[in-house]
């Protein structure tokens, strides 16, 4: 057998052993913790958030997705590192999916999401919780999302939002599990909360 196909035939058992351990969990109606602060102790387990610098001049700004080798993509393999990118209309809603082995680092550097994260791993502690944050240009935030940890967005405001992502494999459609945005188990809350 070919290392090709004996590291294909690996992924795709790691793949089955870890589908087997998702579970959509039974929520009640709402947003989970909202978290405010990087170092949270309400985070799911095994998400990460790092707030990422800005430099403004008169010109525009900079900033910096990732340096290999730092930061929340530290781990990252250099050879199946791949970076995309989204652009969205306001008001959408992309939600929800998860990943049997890859990991996401999310950097919304323009407009507003509302990020909602979901656990979905039964052995995990924090199984079943959910996760809002309120990142992008307001809260410069980057989030690490491991696998088996559900994830989705809404486009929040009036502007676009543009999403930069980094994960540490390849794009793979049979590593990514789709669950509807309006699942009645999950039972996010998408509507603006009028306090």
């Amino acid at each position: 057998m070919s290392r090709e196909r004996s590291a294909m035939a690996s992924e795709t058992a790691a793949m089955m052993a870890t589908e087997a351990q998702i579970r959509i969990p039974v929520c009640e109606k709402g947003l989970g913790k909202v978290i405010l602060a990087p170092e949270s102790a309400d985070l799911i387990r095994g998400v990460r958030v790092a707030p990422f610098p800005l430099y403004p001049d008169d010109r525009g700004c900079f900033l910096e997705v990732a340096r290999m080798g730092l930061g929340l993509v530290a781990e990252f393999p250099r050879e199946t590192t791949q970076v995309s990118a989204a652009l969205n209309y306001p008001g959408t809603i992309k939600a929800f999916h998860y990943h049997l082995l890859q990991t996401d680092v999310w950097v919304p550097v323009y407009g507003m999401l509302q990020v909602a994260l979901v656990d979905l791993r039964p052995a995990s502690p924090t199984f079943g919780a959910r996760n809002t944050l309120y990142v992008g240009t307001m809260r410069p935030w980057q989030i690490l999302v491991p696998p088996g940890v559900a994830h989705g967005y809404k486009v929040i405001g009036t502007d676009s939002a543009f999403l930069v992502y980094v994960t540490n494999r390849f794009y793979n459609p049979a590593d990514e599990g789709r669950i509807p945005y309006n699942d009645p188990l999950i039972n996010y809350d998408w509507e603006t909360q009028h306090k």
